[in-house]
């Protein structure tokens, strides 16, 4: 066409062939340009076009896609993504009306007002957009086209009388997901199309319509945009939407923009409603019917004269209002609130501080919330990008592979894949911004590919969910009451007339989770014929199982294999457990009986195995007096007492007592009283369920990692937490009870009144460094001051083994004899001798004539330093203001006197040494210590 430039509004209601008209006049131009409303119904247009001309000059242009060839002469795009000064001899802007959309209206204003065709321009849509053009466009000729075909109101219809060929539209996932399951379970099956649905997704759905393998169709209002359905017939399941602010009534145009889908070609249509939608007001309806609606007055629009000479005149001028009575200032759209919150971060205002920053930080805030999240979280995510764009030019490829490596999943649920869908979306938006990635047609192409994983899998999940065959079978054999076919496969999985309804997980039955109501009756019923007897071959099989295919959970749940069975509960006795199962009501009480009984023997005889030394203790008749008084406590603390919290009841023992204890394993320490085998991991587990139990807790702490001689404190647990777990905490960390009474040992030969330094051997069993250790000792009671000296050379020391106590040597021959648990070093070895590494570093330096400092602590003992967990005093450590005492509450003397150790004072006068009892489980090691002396 070689004539002056026109501008044309075609203008009318639905299926009267607008979009059909304005893609031939495209085509009989040598270049053109058309912007529709939906990159779904974009989609729809350029595939008609490219089977016209072929793919090589037909160019798609979305937010998420771009598909352009070199040799291109027809653009087909979204509104929004239309290239500007290309020159196009043809320009078409589809559903104009969208002019006074609350969200998107002032992008389709511009259009109007600024995008031209230099030979012709066509403007298509809705008769109501006639006065709007007319008055902003006084250049432009009209044209109407009439519907080719009647639509006929039909009032209310229930869902289970809704005709062939339906398309009921929702306006909300969660609608449109409703009435979806009903269609499934009453008519067999419904297709489902969401604007939010990529184009693949939606194609896949439609299909499933088209071709007749359902016969309904769930919607939202995104089918109202010109998408092109075999609809006879469509039912509104509300009035009313959300538009992003507040809930509200769907005006009478609005309402024909979808009834209007119904009766394609020359095919009539009806529309009514369904549901909860009351029946359409006789004027409102008679008005649909005949496309007769109030004129639009007024159109959104935004200054599209932006500033950019700094952050706030680009808001300024964005906030700028119209100045013509027919346009309306559009509110705050999603990139302005993005920018607005952009602005107000430091970092970024910095950065956007010249004109191309700037630009490039309205182009950032320009991508599209596609995720819909939270405005804050869209806000970070901008900031990161404009960050790399900003700093590098480009986005990191490491940093977008690590995006699209989390969403590249096809895994989950229709809700998880719907969010992945909608998170790719955004960085198939990102690869198509040119200039903001580096290999722009690789990651183009890994979006994509990632998208139509995505979108393949939704189309599955929708279909399994929502698309069923086997209710209309399984309903029409019950009714008929004929025999099912079902039967129950080795992996569990209950298969009825060929069809997978559920599984059996250990004693339950989990049915298919998409049944439910009236096909839920159909599966159970079916379901129980397969069970019944297969829930006592379980019940035999279960019965005979080693206990190796059982095992408990630290929640106190009971499993076989991967299959909950039953639970723990509280007994009579800490030691005692009882069981409770996990078995349906069908399969009797025969078999819940024999998993009880089963389940009964698992735990006895695992604690019975662990536990082993604690129920020999309460066994032991021979105790009398106070020492049974004493075995009592200690069971019932399950072999770990603080000793605290007995020091009375320790102090009242005598040594006999004290020897029948020990024979039983039973361990004196200076902080705890225990039983050293009782500290393996395996009975730690244990004992932290049966404490749980015991004290009626709701959740159940987990015991830490085995091996560590220090773990952290743990926040918050439960009041004697760390004393189960065979730790004590001290300060920041907790340190294991058998590693303290080490390092008691140790500190025994210390002068605690005058201060001494922590050695080598304490950092190296505690596996601390020595600020951690500075920390441990204040948890402990003592005072830690810190100093610095001049570093000089040691000679070089001579080991000495650490003194001991009358006490300490049995006992701790016990710690290491019984205790299996590896020490694991944690911090470094330069940490725990830094001395003499810093030491030899100089000497191998001898240029080096600064003085080193080295950094030490001087600990005393002192009971206001003591911040145990719990602000616990020790036992037995004297009065406030008594005399100083040494590392294990001992009187060291008169000031001034000589200081008292551990070899000048035992903790009670000397008596004579007692004979080794042979039957004493540790007599060898005590006589190898004994020998070795």
């Amino acid at each position: 066409m070689n004539g002056a430039s026109r501008i044309v509004a075609v203008l009318g209601p639905t299926n009267t062939g607008k979009t059909h008209y304005a893609i031939e006049r495209m085509l009989g131009h040598r270049t053109g340009v058309i912007g529709l409303p939906l990159r779904l119904l974009a989609r729809e247009v350029y595939d008609k076009i490219v089977a016209i001309r072929g793919p090589s000059v037909v160019a798609l242009v979305t937010g998420e896609e771009r598909i352009v060839p070199p040799r291109t002469q027809y653009w087909v795009c979204t509104v929004e993504a239309m290239p500007e000064g290309m020159g196009a001899d043809y320009v078409a802007i589809d559903e104009i009306q969208l002019c006074a959309d609350p969200e998107r209206g002032h992008v389709f204003t511009d259009r109007l007002l600024r995008m031209r065709g230099t030979h012709e321009t066509l403007f298509l849509g809705a008769d109501t957009m006639r006065g709007p053009i007319a008055a902003l466009v006084p250049q432009a000729q009209f044209a109407r086209r009439e519907r080719m075909s009647q639509l006929v109101y039909t009032g209310s219809k229930k869902i289970s009388r809704m005709p062939l060929r339906s398309a009921i539209v929702g306006f909300s996932v969660e609608n449109v997901y409703a009435i979806a399951e009903l269609l499934r379970r009453q008519k067999g099956g419904a297709a489902v199309v969401m604007g939010a649905l990529s184009p693949r997704t939606r194609n896949a759905q439609v299909e499933l319509y088209q071709n007749g393998e359902v016969d309904y169709l769930v919607a939202t209002d995104a089918i109202g945009m010109g998408l092109n359905l075999d609809v006879n017939h469509v039912a509104f399941s509300s009035l009313s939407k959300f538009d992003g602010r507040r809930m509200r009534p769907l005006a009478p145009n609005e309402l024909a923009q979808i009834a209007g889908r119904a009766g394609r070609g020359m095919s009539d249509g009806t529309f009514g409603v369904t549901g909860e939608a009351s029946p359409l007001d006789e004027g409102v309806a008679q008005a649909i019917m005949d496309s007769r609606f109030t004129p639009m007055k007024k159109l959104n629009w935004r200054n599209a004269a932006l500033r950019f000479g700094s952050v706030d005149a680009l808001i300024d001028s964005l906030e700028a209002s119209p100045d013509n009575e027919h346009l309306v200032k559009a509110r705050p759209a999603d990139d302005l609130n993005a920018l607005k919150s952009l602005a107000q971060v430091p970092e970024v205002a910095a950065r956007a501080s010249d004109g191309p920053s700037i630009r490039l930080l309205w182009d950032v805030c320009r991508i599209p919330d596609f995720r819909g999240i939270s405005h804050a979280e869209h806000a970070s995510l901008l900031e990161s990008i404009f960050g790399h764009l900003h700093e590098r030019g480009t986005i990191p490829e490491d940093f977008l592979a690590r995006q699209i490596r989390r969403i590249d999943r096809t895994d989950g649920d229709i809700d998880a894949l719907s969010k992945r869908l909608a998170y790719i979306r955004t960085w198939t938006y990102v690869a198509q911004r040119n200039g903001w990635v580096r290999d722009e047609s690789h990651w183009r192409a890994e979006t994509r590919a990632v998208e139509d994983r995505v979108s393949d899998a939704l189309h599955e999940r929708l279909t399994q969910r929502f698309v069923d065959r086997r209710t209309s079978v399984l309903l029409r054999r019950l009714k008929q009451k004929e025999a099912l076919l079902a039967e129950v496969n080795d992996k569990g999985e209950v298969i009825v007339e060929g069809e997978f309804v559920g599984r059996l997980e250990g004693f339950r039955f989990i049915p298919d989770k998409s049944a439910q109501g009236t096909e839920a009756k159909a599966l159970k019923s079916a379901s129980l014929q397969a069970l019944a007897p297969q829930f006592h071959l379980r019940a035999d099989r279960f019965y005979n199982a080693p206990d190796t295919e059982i095992d408990f959970t630290d929640q106190g749940g009971l499993m076989w294999g991967e299959y909950a069975v039953g639970k723990l509960v509280a007994g009579a006795e800490p030691l005692k457990p009882m069981v409770e199962v996990f078995v349906d009501e069908a399969a009797g009480p025969e078999v819940e009986q024999k998993v009880q009984r089963r389940l009964q023997h698992f735990i006895d005889r695992k604690i019975a195995a662990l536990f082993e030394p604690l129920l020999n203790l309460s066994r032991d008749e021979e105790l009398t007096g106070l020492a049974k008084g004493f075995a009592f406590r200690m069971v019932e603390a399950l072999g770990i007492l603080p000793r605290a919290g007995v020091a009375q009841e320790v102090k009242d023992l005598d040594q006999d007592a004290r020897g029948a204890l020990r024979k039983h394993g039973i361990r004196f320490g200076q902080f705890t009283i225990f039983m050293p085998l009782l500290l393996k991991p395996a009975p730690t587990r244990l004992r932290l369920v049966l404490w749980a139990l015991a004290n009626g807790l709701q959740e159940f702490p987990e015991a830490p990692p085995p091996g560590l001689v220090t773990v952290p404190v743990a926040k918050g647990a439960p009041e004697g937490y760390d004393t189960m777990c065979g730790y004590r905490n001290a300060g920041e960390r907790s340190i294991r009870i058998d590693m303290l009474e080490r390092l008691a040992d140790m500190l025994r030969a210390e002068d605690s009144r005058g201060g001494f330094e922590a050695k080598a051997d304490m950092l190296s069993i505690t596996g601390m460094t020595l600020e951690q250790f500075a920390d441990l000792m204040q948890g402990l009671g003592y005072k830690a001051e810190r100093g610095e000296r001049t570093k000089i050379k040691p000679a070089q020391p001579t080991e000495q083994p650490p003194a001991a106590t009358a006490e300490a040597p049995a006992e701790t021959a016990e710690a290491e004899a019984q205790s299996d648990v590896v020490v694991a070093a944690e911090a470094p070895a330069e940490a725990t001798d830094s001395t003499e590494a810093e030491a030899e570093a100089t000497a191998a330096d001898p240029a080096s004539d600064e003085p080193e400092v080295e950094v030490f602590y001087t600990f005393t003992w002192g009971r206001q330093a003591n911040r145990g967990p719990r602000g616990e005093q020790r036992q037995g450590r004297g009065k406030p203001g008594g005399k100083p005492r040494d590392g294990r509450g001992k009187p060291q003397g008169k000031k001034g006197g000589k200081p008292q150790g551990a070899k000048t004072f035992s903790s009670r006068p000397p008596k004579k040494e007692k004979a080794i009892d042979p039957d004493n489980p540790f007599a060898a090691a005590l006589m190898g210590l004994k020998d070795g002396n």
